[in-house]
């Protein structure tokens, strides 16, 4: 899930003014000048991003045309101020200061996801392109090849790939999608080359250079960490692919699924083939196995959004944390108001940047959400384990660790503690059962990470010149075919721009982090698990209860990004590096039981 954080750091320069107001007069660049603008930098960008988070809250909770433009001028505002001081802080580079404010003017220069050129024009001119893009993606609607049928945007194309079974209408509804992102091409063209010149100002050779540079390590060392962390999770996503593959062809015949090839993308349930579990009912392993009716005793139980969340709150208490401030209960959105249109999807949010934490999320009373709470309540513990920190420091300690708290803690919610909490009668015990849960589970997490991957390694690529822009798309499946073994269903060419049918291309969002996320939070449950004394399997355990596990999740939280991530991932698992040993320990049941049904299968692509 989205959090909405104080993401000015975060944030595509997409809104600056012409004119932006800067930071004060720039400081001598000594090493008081630069503590002294690094202090400065951090009171306005708090200052701005409390405008911007109260501005968003409003337009988020009450959707009008006013407050979609009160929160765009404040966005304007402080995008304007951030441009100036990235470029400002560059001045800096070389100035020998404090370790704290060495850190502050890191940070500063390479968490902004889009550098805008100086020259006012140009980065007019970037903004108003990445507007373009983000407005092409939003409008979308496939009509038919004629345009005459009825219109279907995403949401309808999205529940019609996760339901259907017809190959030919999951193509239609395929390629009815990637015609949207063909007018992108151009534009987007010309926005990297603005943007490679807006990163090459403040002393980044590109755009890809910049991303890859805001994790403590060369981005040359970044790029080869993530290969580290695929080559240890491939073994296990190829049993995946080859059994799921397998499947798909009993059910659709092998002159739509053939052995040894790509799986065609429409057949995968979900749009871009990144989640496959719309599809577990053609693939689930033992039909009518470890059936958890976990939302049927909600609602004979009387549950409501209170009592779910409260639940939630519950376990974090128990790991020895703070209960959540009386504002939480008076100021988040809970459920859909009857009196207005609000966005729906749920996050997390610390409006005032002073503890004012918050949830906004119109709850259902399933299971599903009472995992989303447990997920978004860990956004809020690491926004109040961090917010007396300078602002700079205010955030995850790299970006893909806000996500994986959040997955990692809801890996706690096991049918162990549905158990105590009264929602199931009996945890099932035998392997049939666990198999489906771990494949089920298999098809979200494990399925997405190529994809996680191969998004910005075709951007760095792109923006490195490695892909010119004659070659967007054959550079685009070409990745896809290498890493996920997903082939798209017909016949593609220049004249398409399928990477722009995905909206965190067409928005300029990174992406790195979502797979980063995926990997650590299997990294830093078993840390929490072992933490709390746990010795059966890591697939059982829940960290409910146990205050020594608080007190390692705490020691994470607090430093937020004051230290190299790696320093933060230490203080948790006491490991420096990332490892996905945990994800497959996590998984050796599913991975032992898929070798066994990949047997004799021609496996690989």
């Amino acid at each position: 899930m989205k959090l909405a954080l104080p993401a000015l750091l975060l944030a595509a320069c997409s809104a600056a003014p012409a004119s932006p107001p800067r930071p004060a007069s720039p400081p001598q660049p000594d090493a008081a000048g630069a503590k002294a603008f690094a202090a400065k930098v951090n009171e306005d960008l708090k200052e701005l991003g409390v405008k911007t988070q109260t501005a968003s809250w409003i337009k988020n909770t009450y959707i009008t045309d006013d407050t979609e433009r009160a929160s765009a001028k404040a966005d304007e505002e402080a995008l304007g101020y951030l441009s100036n001081a990235i470029h400002e802080a560059a001045g800096f580079k070389d100035v020998r200061t404090d370790p704290q404010t060495q850190r502050m003017l890191y940070l500063l220069r390479v968490n902004s996801s889009l550098a805008a050129p100086s020259d006012p024009k140009q980065r007019l001119e970037l903004t108003t392109l990445g507007s373009k893009l983000e407005g092409i993606y939003g409008k979308g609607k496939w009509c038919g090849p004629d345009g005459k049928q009825p219109c279907r945007d995403l949401e309808d194309l999205t529940v019609l790939m996760g339901k259907s079974r017809n190959p030919k209408e999951l193509l239609d509804a395929w390629v009815g999608w990637h015609t949207i992102s063909r007018p992108m091409r151009p534009l987007y063209t010309r926005f990297v080359e603005l943007a490679n010149q807006g990163s090459r100002e403040i002393g980044f050779t590109n755009m890809g250079d910049l991303w890859r540079s805001g994790y403590d390590m060369p981005p040359a060392g970044f790029e080869q960490e993530t290969d580290r962390l695929w080559a240890q999770v491939r073994p296990l996503y190829d049993q995946l692919q080859c059994y799921v593959r397998a499947r798909l062809q009993k059910r659709y015949g092998k002159a739509v699924v053939p052995d040894g090839a790509p799986i065609p993308a429409h057949l995968l349930g979900n749009m871009w083939a990144q989640d496959w579990t719309k599809i577990y009912p053609l693939v689930e392993p033992y039909p009518g196995a470890a059936p958890l009716d976990v939302t049927g005793a909600m609602v004979a139980q009387g549950w409501d959004s209170q009592r779910m969340v409260k639940t939630a709150e519950s376990f974090f208490v128990s790991l020895g944390l703070d209960p959540l401030p009386a504002t939480f209960w008076e100021r988040s959105l809970f459920v859909k108001p009857r009196d207005r249109e609000v966005v729906c999807h749920a996050s997390a949010w610390d409006v005032q940047l002073d503890d004012d934490l918050r949830i906004k999320m119109c709850i259902k009373v399933d299971e599903e959400d009472l995992g989303v709470l447990h997920h978004e309540l860990g956004h809020d513990y690491y926004f109040h384990a961090y917010y007396k920190l300078p602002y700079l420091f205010a955030q995850g300690a790299n970006d893909g660790f806000h996500e994986a708290i959040g997955d990692a803690l809801r890996l706690s919610v096991t049918p162990g503690y549905l158990k105590n909490l009264g929602l199931v009668k009996e945890v099932p015990a035998d392997r049939k059962g666990l198999i489906n849960v771990q494949l089920k589970d298999a098809l979200g997490g494990v399925a997405f990470l190529p994809f996680g991957k191969l998004i910005d390694q075709w951007r760095w690529d792109v923006f490195s010149g490695k892909t010119s822009p004659a070659d967007y798309n054959k550079s685009w499946w070409e990745l896809r075919r290498k890493y996920q073994g997903v082939a798209p269903p017909v016949e593609r060419t220049e004249k398409d721009f399928d990477p722009g049918a995905k909206y965190h291309v067409a928005a300029n969002v990174p992406y790195m982090r979502y797979f980063l996320a995926s990997i650590l939070h299997f990294q830093f449950h078993r840390a929490l698990c072992k933490a709390a004394g746990q010795t059966g399997p890591l697939h059982e355990c829940s960290i409910r209860g146990s205050k020594e596990a608080g007190q390692k999740l705490w020691a994470m939280l607090s430093l937020g990004a004051s230290k190299p991530w790696p320093d933060a991932l230490e203080a948790l698992t006491g490991q420096r590096p990332m490892d996905a040993t945990a994800l497959l320990e996590y998984f050796a049941p599913l991975q032992k039981w898929l070798g066994e049904q990949n047997a004799g299968q021609r496996c690989g692509w």
